[in-house]
Protein backbone atom coordinates (compact mmCIF):
# COMPACT_ATOMS: atom_id res chain seq x y z
CA UNK A 1 0.00 0.00 0.00
CA UNK A 2 1.62 3.33 -1.50
CA UNK A 3 1.96 6.37 1.64
CA UNK A 4 -0.32 8.65 0.11
CA UNK A 5 -3.17 5.79 0.27
CA UNK A 6 -6.76 7.29 0.44
CA UNK A 7 -7.62 3.43 2.02
CA UNK A 8 -6.01 3.26 5.62
CA UNK A 9 -5.39 0.24 7.29
CA UNK A 10 -7.80 0.82 9.71
CA UNK A 11 -10.17 1.25 6.43
CA UNK A 12 -8.88 -1.92 5.21
CA UNK A 13 -9.31 -3.55 8.74
CA UNK A 14 -13.37 -2.44 8.73
CA UNK A 15 -13.52 -4.76 5.36
CA UNK A 16 -16.02 -7.72 6.40
CA UNK A 17 -16.73 -6.79 9.65
CA UNK A 18 -20.29 -5.76 10.31
CA UNK A 19 -20.82 -2.51 12.50
CA UNK A 20 -22.76 -1.70 15.60
CA UNK A 21 -26.12 -2.08 14.72
CA UNK A 22 -28.07 1.34 14.18
CA UNK A 23 -31.91 1.23 15.64
CA UNK A 24 -34.14 3.94 14.26
CA UNK A 25 -37.95 4.31 15.56
CA UNK A 26 -40.40 4.85 12.58
CA UNK A 27 -43.00 7.51 13.20
CA UNK A 28 -45.99 8.57 11.32
CA UNK A 29 -44.54 12.13 10.75
CA UNK A 30 -40.95 10.71 9.76
CA UNK A 31 -43.00 8.67 6.94
CA UNK A 32 -45.20 12.02 6.17
CA UNK A 33 -42.01 14.38 6.31
CA UNK A 34 -39.90 12.02 3.58
CA UNK A 35 -42.80 11.26 1.39
CA UNK A 36 -42.68 15.42 0.87
CA UNK A 37 -38.99 15.44 0.79
CA UNK A 38 -39.14 12.80 -2.11
CA UNK A 39 -42.34 14.96 -3.60
CA UNK A 40 -44.10 11.53 -3.66
CA UNK A 41 -48.06 11.76 -2.99
CA UNK A 42 -48.81 8.63 -2.80
CA UNK A 43 -51.99 8.53 -0.16
CA UNK A 44 -50.18 5.23 1.54
CA UNK A 45 -47.52 7.28 2.76
CA UNK A 46 -49.30 10.36 3.68
CA UNK A 47 -53.18 9.74 4.25
CA UNK A 48 -53.40 7.74 7.10
CA UNK A 49 -57.28 7.07 6.75
CA UNK A 50 -57.03 5.90 3.28
CA UNK A 51 -53.86 3.57 4.90
CA UNK A 52 -55.89 2.28 7.12
CA UNK A 53 -58.62 1.08 4.47
CA UNK A 54 -55.68 -0.44 2.40
CA UNK A 55 -54.48 -4.46 2.69
CA UNK A 56 -51.63 -2.63 4.69
CA UNK A 57 -54.08 -1.38 7.64
CA UNK A 58 -51.98 1.94 8.19
CA UNK A 59 -49.70 4.06 6.85
CA UNK A 60 -45.85 2.64 5.77
CA UNK A 61 -43.07 4.34 4.18
CA UNK A 62 -41.69 5.18 0.51
CA UNK A 63 -39.54 2.58 0.09
CA UNK A 64 -36.17 5.02 -0.38
CA UNK A 65 -36.79 5.76 3.15
CA UNK A 66 -34.69 3.14 4.17
CA UNK A 67 -31.65 5.10 2.05
CA UNK A 68 -31.61 8.00 4.77
CA UNK A 69 -31.68 5.74 7.62
CA UNK A 70 -28.04 5.41 8.85
CA UNK A 71 -26.38 7.96 6.55
CA UNK A 72 -23.90 8.97 9.46
CA UNK A 73 -22.50 5.47 9.49
CA UNK A 74 -20.76 5.76 5.37
CA UNK A 75 -19.34 9.45 6.61
CA UNK A 76 -17.78 7.94 9.21
CA UNK A 77 -15.62 4.94 7.46
CA UNK A 78 -14.26 7.18 4.29
CA UNK A 79 -11.04 8.93 4.31
CA UNK A 80 -11.06 12.09 6.76
CA UNK A 81 -10.76 14.74 3.97
CA UNK A 82 -10.96 15.15 0.48
CA UNK A 83 -14.87 14.75 -1.20
CA UNK A 84 -17.23 12.24 -2.05
CA UNK A 85 -19.67 11.00 -4.77
CA UNK A 86 -22.48 8.88 -4.42
CA UNK A 87 -21.67 5.95 -6.98
CA UNK A 88 -24.85 4.01 -7.10
CA UNK A 89 -27.31 1.83 -5.30
CA UNK A 90 -29.01 -1.17 -5.07
CA UNK A 91 -31.98 -1.84 -3.16
CA UNK A 92 -33.95 -5.03 -2.14
CA UNK A 93 -37.22 -4.24 -0.48
CA UNK A 94 -38.47 -7.01 0.94
CA UNK A 95 -41.54 -5.72 3.04
CA UNK A 96 -43.21 -2.42 3.73
CA UNK A 97 -41.99 -0.37 7.06
CA UNK A 98 -45.11 0.90 9.04
CA UNK A 99 -45.25 3.68 11.31
CA UNK A 100 -44.43 2.33 14.80
CA UNK A 101 -41.37 -0.22 13.20
CA UNK A 102 -38.25 0.12 14.84
CA UNK A 103 -35.63 -0.34 12.51
CA UNK A 104 -32.31 -1.99 13.05
CA UNK A 105 -29.51 -1.15 10.35
CA UNK A 106 -25.98 -3.22 9.88
CA UNK A 107 -23.95 -1.95 8.03
CA UNK A 108 -20.28 -3.61 6.31
CA UNK A 109 -17.50 -2.37 4.28
CA UNK A 110 -17.24 -5.69 1.56
CA UNK A 111 -14.61 -3.87 -0.95
CA UNK A 112 -12.41 -0.80 -0.48
CA UNK A 113 -10.31 -0.43 -3.68
CA UNK A 114 -8.22 2.49 -5.33
CA UNK A 115 -7.51 3.78 -8.57
CA UNK A 116 -5.81 6.98 -10.36
CA UNK A 117 -7.88 9.45 -12.26
CA UNK A 118 -6.18 12.12 -14.57
CA UNK A 119 -8.52 14.56 -13.19
CA UNK A 120 -9.71 13.95 -9.87
CA UNK A 121 -5.90 11.76 -8.83
CA UNK A 122 -6.42 9.16 -6.24
CA UNK A 123 -9.77 7.68 -5.58
CA UNK A 124 -10.93 5.27 -3.21
CA UNK A 125 -14.21 2.63 -4.14
CA UNK A 126 -15.66 1.94 -1.20
CA UNK A 127 -18.30 -1.04 -1.44
CA UNK A 128 -20.81 -1.48 1.50
CA UNK A 129 -23.89 -3.66 2.33
CA UNK A 130 -26.85 -3.22 4.60
CA UNK A 131 -29.38 -5.34 5.96
CA UNK A 132 -32.99 -3.82 8.00
CA UNK A 133 -34.69 -5.76 10.12
CA UNK A 134 -37.77 -4.63 12.06
CA UNK A 135 -38.17 -5.50 15.85
CA UNK A 136 -39.43 -8.93 15.03
CA UNK A 137 -35.65 -9.84 13.53
CA UNK A 138 -37.28 -10.03 10.00
CA UNK A 139 -35.14 -8.38 6.90
CA UNK A 140 -37.17 -5.49 5.52
CA UNK A 141 -34.66 -4.32 3.01
CA UNK A 142 -30.99 -4.84 1.76
CA UNK A 143 -28.94 -2.33 0.10
CA UNK A 144 -25.66 -2.01 -1.90
CA UNK A 145 -23.69 1.32 -1.73
CA UNK A 146 -20.66 2.26 -4.03
CA UNK A 147 -19.10 5.85 -2.64
CA UNK A 148 -16.00 7.51 -4.19
CA UNK A 149 -13.86 9.52 -2.07
CA UNK A 150 -10.82 11.85 -3.58
CA UNK A 151 -8.72 14.80 -2.19
CA UNK A 152 -10.80 17.57 -3.55
CA UNK A 153 -7.25 19.68 -3.28
CA UNK A 154 -5.89 18.85 -6.57
CA UNK A 155 -9.03 18.47 -9.09
CA UNK A 156 -7.92 19.74 -12.71
CA UNK A 157 -10.62 21.82 -13.65
CA UNK A 158 -11.70 22.54 -17.66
Amino acid sequence: MAEDSLITEEMRSKIGVEGEPRVYEIEKGMIKQFARAIDDHNPLWQDEEYARKSKYGGLIAPPALVIALGWEDFQADGPRSGAGLHGGTELEYYQPIRAGDTITITNKLVEASERDSKRLGKMAFLNYERTYKNQRQEVVAKCRQLLINYKAEGVKRD
